[in-house]
């Protein structure tokens, strides 16, 4: 990953200013005005196809994953020399323009801003990718993401070919070889949706980073931002201990004793609860998976909800 031409570009103020720089992946979502369709046949979805080949034809970008919903859309942007801005300006114009002309209406098409999320690809690309194309399965549309003809999941397995979309990177992560990277992928995805995966929702910073923190830290810092992180992950499991009277390396060991499990379980929690923390970088430090914390929390909630005095104790720690 490069960070060449790294800048603020703030438009739309006072909002809070997208990050720039050269290589960036972006998760981006739109979502139609209050809530309503913006697609409503065919022909409407080919035209954004259609604008979005024009669109990286132009400004020189490439999408590694999409998934057109009836009512939002799901993009996976790697941007080049041009930000993201004049990008998605440059779309969402030219499709307003074509369905107030189409629909013979007038006014907003999109819902505001759109959403956008700056990725750290090396570690989250093919668990978004994922997310993004179980999407449809998840809605309830389709038993099968093979079965959904407008995401890019059907690029990915080689079923239709888009040629204005980058598929290389997505599937070197599973292997340098096309059919067998094809074959784990698909494995990939269908675990997705029998097992539980990664809580993206979970993993987003601030709202808009999806990262680690050192990935965070580096982009902010380049960028001229100040840091906000107020509690480490070190430092949540040092009071966790504390307040539980327990040694650090037991909390973070194997053990599976209530005490500690509870403990583990509070800092998994607590780390949720702050925003710019992430339950990827616990699961490193403890070698537990994300899922596992995830559902592990959950309970902790539950039982939280009957137990005052668990309720005051994460309260406290909180």
């Amino acid at each position: 990953m490069t960070f060449k031409h790294l800048a603020l570009y703030n438009y739309y103020m006072p909002r809070k200013p997208r990050i720039h720089y050269t290589g960036a992946v972006y998760h981006v979502i739109l979502r139609g005005n209050a809530g309503q369709n913006i697609f409503f046949d065919t022909a409407d979805r080919y035209k954004y196809f259609h604008l979005l080949q024009e669109g990286i034809e132009r400004f020189n970008h490439s999408i590694h994953a999409f998934c057109l919903m009836s009512n939002h859309v799901h993009l996976v942007i790697q941007v080049n020399d041009i930000p993201l801005s004049r990008v998605m300006h440059n779309l969402n114009f030219r499709y307003t323009a074509y369905l107030n002309r189409r629909m013979k209406t007038s006014g907003h098409i999109f819902q505001g801003r759109y959403k956008a999320i700056l990725v750290e690809a090396d570690n989250y690309l093919v668990e978004l990718i994922r997310y993004i194309h179980n999407n449809p399965v998840v809605a309830g549309i389709v038993m099968s993401p093979d079965n959904y003809r407008w995401s890019s999941h059907s690029v990915y397995i080689g079923k239709i070919d888009v040629t204005w979309l980058t598929t290389a990177w997505g599937l070197s992560f599973f292997s340098q070889k096309r059919n067998r990277a094809i074959e784990k992928y698909q494995l990939f995805i269908k675990h997705g949706l029998t097992e539980t995966p990664m809580d993206l929702a979970d993993e987003v910073v601030e709202g808009y980073f999806l990262g680690s923190e050192k990935f965070i830290n580096r982009i902010k810092k380049l960028s001229g931002q100040k840091t906000t992180f107020k509690r480490t992950i070190d430092e949540i499991i040092d009071k966790v201990c504390e307040n539980y009277n327990l040694e650090k390396k037991d909390v973070i060991g194997p053990g599976k004793k209530r005490l500690l499990s509870e403990a583990r379980t509070m800092v998994a929690w607590i780390v949720r609860e702050n925003k710019h923390l992430s339950l990827t970088d616990l699961s490193k430090i403890v070698k537990r998976t994300v899922s596992g914390l995830s559902s592990a929390v959950g309970r902790l909630e539950k039982t939280a909800r009957n137990n005052s005095k668990l309720a005051g104790k994460m309260e406290k720690l909180k």
